[in-house]
């Protein structure tokens, strides 16, 4: 746990760095509009130190958004419903201090819808983990995050702005590689243990006195009673449904900054910085998680599955999820959402991949350990292509 905490710090450090580095400003005469040829030189050096800062923050976020899970994994939390709500509290504790940090922006309740959709997909997030593993889990519903979130930014869906790259083919191919990983990933089968029966029990049970004896109400969660198969097929269709809320979650944020220009648009004069949104992206993964895990209490009639042992784990998932976003969005600042948003998303299921294959051994036997290889050479690939597509 320590060495992971130490990599939080110093992912951290670096994008606190880079933060500070977003306020340098060009060297043009703002009331002449000319450049000198040592401004023209300085700009272009300018543009390739901005794309390894944001090459460097986007990692940052591929290996935070992939280890967020880790935390929980060798951790029985039943239905995943108390982790989710310990998880996007903390989320939104972190975001609040990162807003104070930048001065508290205006606040627009639009973005909250982005974090409405993506509390919703992350609703399902245990269930798929514990049906098909972590590492395959998130590989899937990365790659089809990464479809609708790429399609929506490149031609423009939902009302926000179609973003032109230098070489479309090449963006095309990478994305298109990046998908085809995904279907790739389909046909590699997952070893998932489960939890043993000592681990499985939560701190608030049901009991009723029979003869002076207790009786404790079964706490196995129903995907755990699944036959294989069956599991597999509904962790993948879920997995795909997460991955669609996953990928629609920034469009809000995308909308209020392309209409920002539009004199005749309540976003007139809206921030284009992106890390101005974290904190009403994460009121709204904060508040659908206290709707959702309201109704979950109402439903099991005031008796919720709380797992104590899952309490610093989710705190710690939440840190490395926020911190992640804000590589992300500082990320989008120096390059743009249709070149991050295939890297972050395929890059972080590899990192997911890696954990789950390499620590978690969910990945055995030679022909699922090619296909597996097949499929990362293939995501790999995509997400390079993607990035240069914009050079």
């Amino acid at each position: 746990m320590m060495p992971l905490v130490k990599c939080w710090l110093l992912l951290l450090f670096v994008a606190s760095l880079l933060m500070v580095s977003c306020l340098n400003t060009d060297g043009c005469d703002e009331t002449t509009g000319v450049c000198s040829q040592e401004t023209v030189i300085f700009s272009n050096s300018t543009n390739i130190t901005n794309f390894a800062y944001g090459l460097t923050a986007n990692m940052a976020a591929v290996l935070l958004y992939g280890s967020t899970f880790v935390p929980v994994k060798r951790i029985e939390t039943g239905d995943g419903m108390f982790y989710h709500f310990v998880s996007c509290a903390s989320i939104w504790v972190v975001s609040l201090f990162g807003d104070l940090l930048l001065q508290t922006p205006r606040f627009y309740p639009l973005a909250m819808l982005g974090g409405i959709l993506w509390a919703t997909g992350s609703v399902a997030a245990v269930t798929i983990v514990k049906a098909i593993g972590l590492g395959l889990g998130i590989l899937i519903w990365g790659s089809f995050s990464l479809l609708m979130g790429w399609a929506s930014s490149r031609f423009g869906w939902f009302g926000i702005d179609a973003q032109a790259v230098s070489r479309p083919l090449l963006n095309y191919c990478g994305a298109g590689l990046c998908l085809l990983s995904g279907l790739v990933f389909f046909f590699v089968r997952s070893d998932v243990k489960l939890h043993p029966e000592s681990e499985t029990i939560p701190l608030l049970i049901d009991r009723r006195s029979m003869s002076g004896s207790f009786v404790h109400r079964s706490s196995a969660y129903w995907i755990d009673a699944v036959e294989p198969k069956k599991r597999r097929i509904i962790g993948c269709l879920f997995a795909v449904m997460a991955g669609l809320l996953y990928g629609s979650s920034f469009v809000p944020v995308l909308y209020i900054k392309n209409h920002s220009s539009c004199r005749d648009s309540i976003f007139y004069g809206a921030s284009v910085y992106d890390l101005d949104y974290v904190y009403a992206q994460t009121s709204g993964v904060f508040l659908a998680s206290f709707v959702y895990f309201t109704i979950y209490c109402a439903v099991m009639k005031n008796r919720p599955r709380v797992y104590p042992r899952a309490i610093l784990p989710g705190f710690l998932s939440g840190l490395m999820w926020t911190t992640g976003t804000y590589c992300w969005f500082l990320a989008s600042n120096y390059l743009s959402a249709v070149v991050t948003y295939p890297i972050v998303t395929a890059g972080y299921g590899l990192v997911a991949a890696l954990w789950g294959s390499l620590v978690f051994r969910e990945i055995r036997g030679l022909v699922n350990g090619m296909v597996f290889f097949l499929a990362t050479c293939v995501v790999l690939t995509g997400s390079m292509l993607t990035a240069i597509s914009k050079l």
